[in-house]
């Protein structure tokens, strides 16, 4: 989470701190994700190499994480991006989403992704060549065995972010205007009539994307295309603009915090029902639609109450500051930008080695968690490669988040 200033305040130019609580959801979402995808090799569900040990077992708990892990990203980021913006000015906050996405973009495409693609033909028996000798072909041909390349797999997130900031970038002062009048007072009603507001919070930011789900994915599923992504880019702008509205606007922090028993209630039902197979894409309705559509719903407020929770658990456990936190911080992003292809590549090699399950998903999480410290820790002294890995160019000393003030929602945990 970038420099921040107290939610209470609404002037631009306010002193910043640290939004702890912020910091430690960002490096939570970002550390499940990476667990997430060594997940991946082990289900059945289509990945780019596959374990000969896959089977049903994980699907419950990623079937868990699948609603809301990419929106707490995207909802992080729409903060973040309210105070950066403010902190810069549109201009200079356009110049520096560039500066510091799209080198991580391209180099991620050319050079982090390669071996993901590699290691995915090679696995499906399509090409023969070692990983050197396909690098060229990669970077040159427009497809490989149905593969357009070069690609940027997992970092789909970072091209989209980056899209939306130049698409933002100009709105700015609009935006801010919006989200510091209408809307902070509209969220006031937070305040003033808590119960209906706790029921206001849970049900309206659910509105749109029950709209998204009846109209548009049916007609755009998920492709990562950036040109066609239509659904996806729906979800994730929606949920990136009401993080940046809500920035600032201190009710809905308190709001967070009074929510977050029920939300927790609910997510252990939803949990529960999951568990006896109510809302899982496969369930059969014996033509009763109007079940599965209930259930659809269902796991959309579960995103959303799931990510309220985890907003008001870090709220109340995580915001303190300490060196645990100062170091991930920093290097939770590089992390994220090399775990795939070390997971990916790792995967490839244990697949044919006839491991037990337990065995490969051991050396999996090992030599990914492993090769992303040390990645990390390589490429942070190597001043050319700290921009391509999402640092900035120089290395400053991290030091202790200043005090945050009383009325801040993070000096209350």
């Amino acid at each position: 989470m970038t420099d921040t200033t107290a939610v209470s305040g609404q002037n631009p130019n306010a002193a910043f701190t640290r939004r702890c609580d912020l910091d430690w959801l960002r490096i939570i979402a970002f550390g499940l994700l990476i667990l997430y995808h060594v997940g991946m090799f082990f289900v059945p569900w289509d990945w780019h190499v596959k374990s000969t040990n896959a089977n049903s077992g994980p699907e419950y708990a990623m079937l868990l994480l699948n609603p809301w892990r990419l929106a707490l990203l995207f909802f992080i980021s729409g903060v973040a991006i309210r105070y950066l913006s403010d902190k810069l000015g549109a201009g200079r906050f356009a110049l520096d989403r560039t500066g510091r996405l799209l080198p991580v973009i391209v180099f991620g495409m050319i050079v982090v992704v390669m071996p993901q693609t590699w290691a995915q033909l090679r696995q499906a028996g399509v090409i023969e060549e070692g990983l050197l000798a396909f690098w060229p072909r990669y970077i040159t041909a427009w497809e490989i065995a149905g593969i357009e390349v070069p690609t940027w797999n997992h970092l789909w997130y970072v091209v989209y972010l980056f899209v939306y900031c130049l698409i933002l970038a100009p709105l700015i002062p609009s935006m801010r205007k919006l989200a510091d009048g209408p809307l902070s007072r509209a969220l006031a009603v937070l305040d003033r009539h808590p119960g209906l507001g706790l029921i206001l919070l849970a049900l309206i930011p659910v509105l749109p994307f029950w709209a998204i789900r009846i109209w548009l994915e049916p007609q755009f599923p998920t492709t990562h295309n950036l040109v066609w992504d239509w659904a996806n880019h729906a979800h994730r702008f929606t949920i990136l603009l009401i993080g940046y509205g809500v920035a600032k606007t201190e009710s809905f922090w308190r709001a967070a915090d009074r929510i977050l028993v029920p939300a927790l209630v609910y997510c252990g039902l939803y949990a529960l029902a999951l568990h006896w197979g109510l809302g899982r894409p496969e369930a059969d309705w014996e033509g009763q639609a109007w079940l599965s559509w209930i259930f659809r719903l269902g796991r959309i407020l579960y995103a959303w109450l799931a990510i309220l929770a985890l907003i008001g658990l870090a709220r109340r456990f995580l915001s303190g500051d300490g060196p645990v936190r100062r170091y991930l911080t920093e290097a939770i992003f590089p992390y994220y930008i090399l775990h795939q292809t070390i997971t990916v590549v790792t995967g490839y090699w244990t697949a044919p080695m006839g491991l037990g399950v337990w065995t490969e998903f051991a050396i999996l999480v090992g030599a990914t968690a492993t090769g992303c410290v040390i990645g990390y820790e390589v490429v942070r002294r190597i001043p050319p490669l700290r921009p391509v890995m999402g640092l900035k160019w120089k290395r400053t000393e991290v030091r202790p988040a200043s005090p945050i003030s009383s009325t801040s929602p993070a000096a209350r945990g």
